[in-house]
């Protein structure tokens, strides 16, 4: 591929939030290029880009999908991204190969909110962005209340190319702000050029003003020739969209109904003439874009297909990549365009492609991979998002607990924002994610996928249990059978340490009246017994120290005093004032401002400890509260916080420390607990 293809190459990311109709936009624009025939409908299921059944089953995207397409000699790669909070990760991991990404968002100013951590996102990163409004067909005159609303989450300037054209409410077409030339939509075809309204000229002037002095702010030659009133040519205009956009200085915005292709073509035009060419983004992340230099390319995903196994979506930053090629070791099964589901085998791929690479073994998603032994630096990848979400899972059938492993490591590979452990304590296999709906679809696929249909139920809280007192006590095992027996004397003190100091042993033996040898299976004995305390969970913050014993030359042992070590804390520890403790969550919460006072509401109603709040850095009009939270309250918290704050509040957390539970509430637990089985 020479230098000229490359500069015809463009990958763009659609974003936005559910429902916006991202994947309804995709299906425009394929149609459009000529990919194809006929335009497929979420509610139909028979949508290029949401082809898998979980996707179907919920009408929603739930994962990136691959779509390719040609427009004006221009090659392009789609992204279409899932819209849900839930589904972030894979978003995030497929921007950071994308040249540019389009917004999408609903004419509806409440909603334009939820749109903020995407702008952050794309700010941070310096990926260059428009936004296109659709929908509009259900916007009466608000374009620009939704354009004010807009302004407000973006930290970049907007800079709307084209003004509405109105009739009776109903959007019948548009004007260009760079040519100052009206059309008019016709459904399924291009808009036809028409004069421009006489009632819109001085709105059309007033607006393309806004546009140009925003421009010019970046523009020296442009601000002089504002200055003089001098007309500046539309080359020139456009020249600075490009420069400004490529730059992520400006956020040019569209508007249209992509369910009739209406604002289809302009967009198309913009992304063709303003969007930056491949050699633009790899500069931007430091890279040449010599096709004859090293291959370099970052996995965008990772996926397992019924047909070919393991697909790697790749974007390739540098070089030139063949099929067959061995990047880090591996050799390249082969390589293909995508259109959703469906692979075009292909020979080769080349800078700004993204294009998918077939049994890539022992390669995640995020890795820079190359074909050369020199040292290469990784790419930067998207910060794996903490998981807020837990299910307890087992396996409907015992017999497949074997499988359970592989076919969670195989997900996990797919989806890096998951992740599962077999907690310590309660033994239960428990697999974490971002949401209610994040679990479910994982929940399908292995029982799609892997034919592992399994139950749930929330995970138990990992409580622990202290003593508040001390005691001395004695513990002695004698068992007497034909031949040896055994016996073992031991006195122990028990006594509770400071909150955090977990386990201590000690021994003050003199005159051997306890043998070293056996003084190991005494700490055994306590440590056993302290997995189980008199409440039923294990032990922390305890001190226990042999002081006395005594043996029998025959018959002692070490099991023998191992025995009499759990005889004496059987014996001493409901002395102690035994409590329950729970763990205890430092969390932080972000929403915006407004919806503050809920989020204090919802973790005080929790038996959460504030902390503080205040605004974020680097966030227009968001607040990060800061509190001790129960992990007993933390199960369903994602799902009120999203609920109370239109699906765009998060939080982080992480174990601080444990706390007694109060009085009614241990009665609670121990209760449950003892349903459970627990002693």
């Amino acid at each position: 591929m020479n230098q000229k293809a490359i500069e015809n190459t463009r990958n763009v990311a659609i974003v936005g939030p559910y429902s916006s109709g991202k994947t309804t936009l995709l299906e425009s624009l394929l149609f459009v290029t000529g990919a194809t025939n006929r335009k497929g409908k979420v509610t139909e299921g028979n949508t290029v880009s949401d082809s898998s059944p979980e996707a179907r089953d919920r009408q929603m995207s739930v994962e990136v999908s691959a779509a390719y397409t040609s427009y004006q000699d221009i090659n392009l790669t789609f992204l279409d991204c899932p819209g849900s909070i839930e589904f972030v990760q894979e978003t995030y991991n497929a921007l950071v190969g994308a040249g540019s990404a389009i917004i999408v968002c609903e004419p509806v100013v409440d909603r334009v909110l939820t749109l903020a951590p995407l702008f952050k996102f794309l700010d941070d990163w310096e990926i260059p962005h428009l936004v296109f409004v659709n929908k509009m067909d259900r916007a009466a005159n608000n374009f620009m209340e939704v354009l004010h609303a807009l302004k407000e989450v973006s930290t970049r300037p907007l800079v709307p190319q084209q003004y509405p054209i109105r009739s009776n409410h109903d959007l019948i077409g548009y004007i260009d702000l760079i040519s100052e030339q009206a059309y008019h939509y016709h459904p399924g075809s291009p808009a036809d050029p028409v004069p421009l309204p006489d009632d819109l000229k001085d709105e059309e002037h007033l607006a393309r003003q806004e546009m140009l002095e925003t421009l010019a702010e970046f523009d020296d030659h442009l601000l002089e020739e504002l200055l003089e009133d001098i007309e500046p040519p539309q080359d020139e205009i456009l020249q600075d969209l490009k420069k400004e956009l490529s730059a992520d200085q400006i956020v040019p915005v569209f508007f249209g109904i992509a369910d009739q292709d209406y604002g289809v073509r302009p967009l198309l035009e913009a992304l063709l003439k303003e969007a930056p060419s491949p050699t633009e983004t790899a500069h931007r992340r430091g890279l040449k874009t010599d096709v004859n230099g090293d291959t370099i390319v970052q996995v965008l995903k990772t996926c397992f297909t019924p047909q070919g196994g393991r697909l790697s979506l790749v974007r390739v930053w540098q070089g030139k990549l063949t099929d067959g090629m061995v990047l880090n070791g591996v050799r390249a099964g082969g390589l293909y365009r995508l259109m959703g589901q469906q692979q075009q085998p292909i020979n080769e791929a080349s800078v700004g492609d993204i294009v998918a690479i077939g049994r890539l073994e022992g390669i995640q998603t995020g890795d820079t991979l190359t074909n050369t032994n020199k040292q290469v630096n990784a790419l930067p990848k998207a910060e794996k998002l903490k998981p807020v979400y837990a299910l307890a899972i087992a396996p409907e059938n015992r017999k497949d607990e074997v499988k359970l492993s592989s076919a969670l490591s195989k997900l996990l590979e797919e989806d890096p924002s998951l992740y599962w452990e077999q907690h310590g304590d309660t033994r239960e296999v428990i697999l974490w994610g971002q949401g209610e709906i994040h679990l479910q679809v994982a929940l399908d696929r292995l029982r799609r996928k892997y034919n592992l249909p399994m139950t749930t139920h929330a995970p138990q809280v990992p409580y622990k249990e202290t003593i508040r007192a001390a005691t001395k006590v004695h513990g002695r095992y004698k068992h007497q059978t034909g031949g040896h027996g055994a016996f073992g004397d031991v006195y122990l003190d028990i006594k509770p340490l400071s909150r955090g100091e977990g386990f201590q042993f000690h021994e003050t033996i003199v005159g051997g009246v306890v043998p070293k040898q056996y003084i190991p299976g005494v700490e055994t004995g306590v440590r056993e017994y302290l997995v189980h305390g008199p409440l039923g969970f294990p032990v922390v913050d305890i001190d226990v120290t042999l002081t006395d014993g005594s043996y029998h030359t025959v018959d002692s042992s070490e099991q023998a005093f191992k025995q009499a070590a759990r005889l004496a804390m059987t014996e001493g520890m409901p002395k102690c004032g035994p409590v329950l403790l729970e763990p205890i969550l430092a969390i932080t919460v972000s929403a915006p401002t407004e919806f503050t006072s809920k989020v204090l509401q919802l973790v005080t109603g929790r038996r959460g400890q504030i902390l503080g709040y205040e605004g974020i850095s680097g966030w227009k009009g968001w607040d990060q509260v800061t509190a001790y939270l129960p992990q007993a309250e933390m199960q369903n918290f994602i799902i009120e916080l999203r609920s109370l704050t239109m699906g765009v509040g998060f939080f982080n957390w992480d174990f601080d420390h444990l706390q007694e539970v109060p009085d009614k509430l241990t009665e609670t637990v121990l209760a449950a607990s003892n349903g459970n089985g627990k002693h």
